[in-house]
């Protein structure tokens, strides 16, 4: 009988976005292009791709800085309202979510509904119900 690791099954974990490169390595570089050097051999010097060079010079350009676009974390949900949503899924719990994605109507899929459900902290669980000799 042939066994499979655990790591081999589990699922990976969630892709991480790198740290931003620091202010003053964009500094540097930018300053170096303006002193007159190539940009081939800033991106080596600095070990930074052409493109985010290019990426940071034209930044410069357009809003007078370089600096780090700050991260917007997270997406918009569809679902604006929660105080709405908790009141409709209290009195729609008994159906499926593609048919309370139907309901709430605007578009809404299954997914959004699934995914403003775990936000809330709203779970999918039954009551169990506990039987045993008295």
């Amino acid at each position: 009988m042939i066994r499979r690791s655990r790591s081999a099954s589990a699922a990976a974990p969630p892709p991480v976005m790198p740290a931003p490169y620091s202010y003053d390595l964009r500094r540097k570089a930018i300053e170096a292009i303006k002193r007159g050097h190539k940009k081939i051999n800033v991106c080596r010097f600095f070990k930074i791709s052409r493109n985010t060079l290019d990426l940071w010079l034209k930044r410069e350009k357009e809003t007078g800085d370089y600096g780090a676009i700050a991260n917007k974390q997270g997406r918009h949900s569809k679902i604006g309202d929660e105080e709405k949503f908790k009141l409709f899924i209290k009195k729609n719990k008994d159906k499926t979510q593609t048919r309370m994605a139907e309901l709430w109507g605007n578009s809404i899929t299954q997914q959004n509904i699934s995914d403003t459900c775990r936000k809330l902290g709203i779970t999918r669980k039954k009551n169990l119900r506990i039987s045993g000799k008295k």
